[in-house]
């Protein structure tokens, strides 16, 4: 493994999952034939999905073959955790800007984080709904109606569909996990003759 601190080892392209409050940095050579570093500067813009205030600007730094990104722990241990998208913008030296390409990465909690939850949403919801078919009766009123108004809760059946619906999800996510880390993955077929 090389060296992440050292620029010279910076990634080419944009990391698709970052630790909140880490160190982080890679470049992008592909843009300076068409942009060159001494004539535009190159801005990612990201926000978290569902929009909100918590708006990210990193720009990158020109070097002589690329545009060098860098976000140090300092600033990235203000992410949100969660799933941002971003886009690369291009500005002239005259202040006009164009959108060159567009895309989306993760930030997931740093585990030395107090009170960090590295559960992904599939996992915590699996958690809620089985919490959920753990207590509920089979005689459980499916509504209630008080002073005009209602209140519907999932059948039995749709709690179930839930869970193996996230119970799949989970499996995916830890199966990608595995062939990440080079494990085989529970859709490895494993044949003895």
């Amino acid at each position: 493994m090389a060296n992440l601190f050292d620029a010279a080892n910076a990634p080419e392209g944009e990391p698709l999952e970052i630790v909140v409050g880490d160190f982080i940095q890679w470049k992008r050579s592909d843009i300076v034939a068409d942009y060159p570093t001494d004539t535009y500067t190159a801005t990612y813009v990201a926000r978290i999905s569902g929009g909100g205030s918590n708006e990210i600007t990193i720009t990158g730094t020109p070097q002589t073959t690329h545009y060098l990104f860098t976000v140090l722990n300092a600033d990235s241990e203000d992410f949100v955790p969660g799933h941002y998208f971003y886009q690369l913008e291009i500005t002239r030296a005259d202040g006009e800007r164009v959108v060159v390409d567009r895309g989306h990465f993760n930030a997931i909690p740093d585990l030395d984080v107090n009170q960090a939850d590295p559960r992904s949403h599939a996992e915590v919801m699996l958690g809620k709904i089985e919490s959920l078919l753990s207590g509920k009766a089979d005689s459980d009123v499916a509504s209630y109606s008080i002073a005009g108004r209602s209140l519907n809760k999932m059948t039995f059946e749709e709690l179930v569909n839930a869970r193996d619906f996230y119970r799949r999800e989970v499996k995916q996510e830890m199966n990608a996990i595995d062939i990440k880390h080079g494990r085989k993955g529970s859709s490895t077929i494993k044949v003895r003759f």
